[in-house]
């Protein structure tokens, strides 16, 4: 009995391998959603992770840097994507992206000073050029770029404390510009896009710690002259 049901399923997965690889792969192709990307307009959605960084610039030569620990977040949002001509869609991809970055700053003894944890929820709003290549089969590659805006939705932009009393503080809204590629999967149903993107920002991060009597100089933040996010996003989009 046991074998006869090995043998059922792999004669199943066998014939269900053949009519992907032929749809996919094979000189004459099964075509899958034809006319799909003729539409004038059309939405999706997408999931993904990202590594979020900092990029430094210090106003004078330092011994050390400070240290960025990355770690993986999550995306999720939607797409819009309109059609401006065969080879060259505008989409928009609003949506929600979670991260979280440890700066470790040198020539501090005590963890209360030296570590700094900035955890970021980003609503994240990036309006993109698509360029796509011919289609081959069920298989599209392109090219993307464009520019972003982020709010900062963990921002504490508006807090009075600073690090002098732990608080790592940065602004609200940052923009950026982003780079990548994908390719467009055409299934029976759906098409499924895997892509990968750069992320680079554009605009100076970093509120600076208060001027006081007290406190005239900050290790913390005198010497950086801008701190940018720079990031990796890898999102998978279903339309």
């Amino acid at each position: 009995m046991k074998k006869t049901v090995v043998l059922i399923l792999l004669v199943l997965s066998t014939q269900g391998y053949s009519q992907f690889a032929k749809s996919m792969f094979s000189k004459d192709p099964i075509i899958n959603l034809e006319n799909w990307q003729k539409q004038r307009l059309y939405f999706g959605y997408y999931l993904g992770f990202n590594s979020f960084d900092f990029k430094f610039d210090y106003k004078n030569v330092v011994q050390e840097d400070i240290q960025v620990k990355k770690t993986v977040g999550f995306n999720v949002g939607v797409v819009a994507d309109v059609r401006l001509q065969e080879y060259l869609n505008l989409r928009f991809e609003p949506g929600l992206y979670y991260t979280k970055r440890n700066l470790y700053f040198p020539n501090f003894t005590s963890e209360s000073d030296y570590l700094r944890e900035v955890n970021s929820t980003y609503i994240h709003f990036p309006l993109l050029l698509k360029f796509s290549a011919l289609r081959t089969g069920n298989i599209r590659p392109y090219l993307t770029g464009g520019l972003s805006t982020t709010l900062n939705l963990s921002s504490n932009s508006k807090s009075k404390d600073d690090n002098f009393e732990g608080k790592f503080r940065v602004k609200q809204w940052t923009t950026a510009y982003e780079i990548g590629f994908g390719i467009d999967i055409f299934s029976e149903y759906f098409i499924f896009s895997p892509s990968i993107r750069g992320m680079f920002g554009l605009s100076d991060e970093l509120i600076r710690d208060n001027k006081t009597p007290e406190n005239p100089n900050s290790p913390w933040t005198d010497n950086i002259d801008s701190m940018k996010s720079r990031a990796i996003l890898i999102n998978f989009t279903f339309h």
